[in-house]
């Protein structure tokens, strides 16, 4: 057994799904090769060629502000934030531009663009990690046709059963409470 770089559970945690697309954050991808965001999005556009759409975007402010709220807003932008025009920001507190964000293709292509041992094995990890999650998907959704297939074969006491199964298979919704007090 090879030794990992990094837990796979923190990589797990740094992928989201925007566009219906599995993703990474700049910012995340930096911090895991060990580089500033800044010099990771400049190694990109140095060879943006290698990085078409499909591979990696820049997020809409919609976009951002949605992730920010599921994870807890990490960072701010210059738009989503008071500056001063005199003071300067706290380093890593503030954002400039809109993330940049990279599907597994774009990731893999990072690996050519950075070009550091670091880089290598941090990505290893990272495939890794999304091949774990698409095995996870695939067998969650042959269970899902498996009980399909039995709910048709037994009788109506069951169903209950089967609906209770099929509510813990779905992901789980996010009521969303309002924040701040309220008078009656």
């Amino acid at each position: 057994m090879t030794t990992r770089i990094i837990p796979q559970e923190i990589i797990q945690n740094k992928i989201f799904v925007i566009r219906k697309k599995k993703i990474m954050i700049d910012q995340d991808l930096a911090a895991l090769y060990q580089v500033e965001t800044k010099a990771l999005n400049q190694a990109v556009k140095r060879q943006i060629k290698r990085f078409p759409a499909d591979f990696m975007f820049q997020l809409t402010k919609a976009e951002f502000e949605s992730w920010k709220s599921q994870i807890g807003n990490p960072i701010q932008t210059e738009s989503n934030s008071l500056r001063s025009q005199s003071v300067t920001l706290k380093r890593g507190h503030h954002r400039k531009y809109l993330p940049y964000v990279f599907t597994e293709h774009g990731i893999l292509m990072l690996s050519s663009v950075l070009n550091s041992d670091r880089a290598i094995l941090v990505n290893i990890e990272i495939m890794r990690t999304f091949t774990k999650l698409r095995e996870m998907l695939a067998g969650h959704e042959d269970l899902k046709q498996k009980i399909k297939e039995m709910e048709k074969k037994y009788d109506y006491q069951f169903k209950v059963v089967f609906a209770a199964i099929q509510k813990l298979l779905e992901p789980p919704t996010r009521n969303k409470k309002p924040i701040g007090f309220h008078a009656r």
